[in-house]
């Protein structure tokens, strides 16, 4: 089968919220072969613990690419222990020049509870403003629910749950079985 012709692989919406001393990363389960739900309750979201520091991640695109870059990341952080920052921008520095890292399809949000970034394999590490970030196949309408809730007396986990709700009514990809997890703000 040509690679034109494979129907391709979809699914995973991922959002991180900070709002309210409250850091939440969330994800749906869904994983979809061109039409057709292979899993609806995939785990993508994820709690690191490399030297003692709790990050939380999250991750959208291929599995097996995405536990490589995990992985990767987590060697970061054990170097930089309790840097998140440097830990990322170093590990898209290894993803964009590494000839094997740069064949990984996969999007990344890492927090730490003080900061959170979005990597990608293009380089980027970036650091969302409105204190919003998501990627994913539902990432942009994930994204716009998200920002239109923040000022709202909702909660992180709250605002999280209802974009994530309102991109699963949208987005085909995603689907309403969420992981969340946690993390104190820094």
């Amino acid at each position: 089968m040509a690679d034109s012709d494979f129907p391709g692989w979809h699914g995973t919406t991922i959002i991180g919220v900070k709002k309210g001393g409250e850091v939440v990363v969330a994800g749906d389960g869904q994983v979809s072969l061109g039409q057709t739900v292979i899993k609806g309750s995939a785990r993508k979201v994820r709690r690191l613990s490399p030297g003692g520091f709790e990050v939380v991640a999250g991750f959208a695109g291929s599995t097996a690419d995405a536990f490589t870059l995990l992985e990767r990341l987590e060697a970061k952080l054990e170097a930089t222990p309790g840097q998140l920052a440097r830990a990322s921008v170093e590990l898209a520095k290894d993803w964009r020049t590494d000839k094997y890292l740069q064949k990984l399809e996969a999007m990344l949000i890492v927090t730490d509870g003080a900061d959170m970034f979005v990597i990608t394999g293009a380089g980027d590490v970036l650091e969302p403003e409105h204190d919003v970030a998501a990627i994913g196949s539902g990432g942009n309408f994930a994204l716009a629910a998200a920002r239109a809730m923040m000022d709202s007396d909702k909660s992180a986990e709250q605002v999280a749950r209802d974009a994530m709700a309102i991109a699963a009514d949208i987005c085909v990809y995603t689907n309403g079985k969420l992981t969340v997890e946690h993390i104190a703000k820094g």
